[in-house]
This record gives structure tokens, sequence and C-alpha cells, in this order.
């Protein structure tokens, strides 16, 4: 489990998101992101590491971070969360409760655990519902759906 840390001494001047640049996943959902974004820098940690040396590096490797101008540092699902205040129809309600609900944090901060254990079959799964071109996602998910529900109907009637 990735360590939450609360702050830095090295802030940078505009919202920092960092993420991990050798993850194909997370290249796919930055890409997003950043579409959906703005006032907020993105560098992975293989570039900033070294501006803040007060970040143990294993812990830029479990998680990604958003670091704040006034040295707030966000984790995980919290630094995740927290992008929402910067998309340009702000959702800050998602950070929020995240905050303020430790059964939905706790939730939140295993199934992140999980999917950065499971990076390779969360790409597989991404590009399966939603295709390889992250700024023209298409809906396959529902295709998916779809067979499935004829799947289940089809067994039905077969045992039926």
């Amino acid at each position: 489990m990735f360590t939450k840390i609360q702050k830095t001494q090295n802030p940078p001047e505009q919202p920092l998101f960092i993420w991990d640049g050798e993850c194909g996943f997370c290249k796919y959902w930055i890409i997003i992101w950043k579409s959906k974004t703005e006032g907020l820098d993105y560098k992975t940690f293989q570039e900033v590491a070294g501006e803040f040396p007060d970040i143990p590096l294993k812990e830029f490797k479990k998680a990604s971070r958003l670091i704040e101008p006034d040295g707030s540092v966000y984790g995980g699902p919290d630094s995740a969360y927290r992008t929402f205040w910067y998309f340009k129809k702000p959702q800050k309600h998602w950070h929020r409760w995240y905050q303020k609900s430790g059964f939905f944090q706790k939730i939140n901060d295993h199934s992140y655990n999980w999917i950065a254990k499971n990076r390779p079959i969360m790409m597989k799964l991404t590009l399966a519902f939603w295709g390889k071109n992250p700024l023209k996602q298409k809906p396959f998910w529902l295709l998916w759906l779809v067979g499935f529900i004829a799947l289940v109907l089809g067994t039905i009637s077969l045992i039926g």
C-alpha cells in the first residue's frame, strides 16, 4: 500500500500531477485527464522525483501524486480525485467524499492498490472496453454488455 504524505518542502509553482511514465495504462488515462483539465501540470516521476527529496522514490513508484503550490501532497485515489478540481467543469464532491468518508476512502485505497499491481490486465480491459485512442473512445463496453446478456439469456433458454 502507498504511504500518505501530507506536505513537501519543495512545492511547485503550479499544481502538479506526477505519474509513472513507464505505465501504458497510466499514460492512456493521463491523455484523457489532460484533455479535461486546465491549470494543472502533468509530469512523470522519472522527470521530477529529484525535485522532491522529501518524498521517497519508492512512494512515487507505488502511487500517483498531486502536489499543490502550498506543498500539500495527495496520493493514489486522493490525487486522482483532487484532479477533478481542475476539470473544466470541476467535480469537487468526489474529493470531498474521499476525504470525509472512511468507508469510501478504504474501498478506493484498496481498489487503487489492486489496480496498480495489475496494470497490464487493466490496460487490456481499457483497450477492450474503450479502444486504442484515448481521445476518441468508443463504447465497446456496451457491446460486451449486450454479448453477456445474450449469453445469459441463451443459457437460460437452453436450461428452461
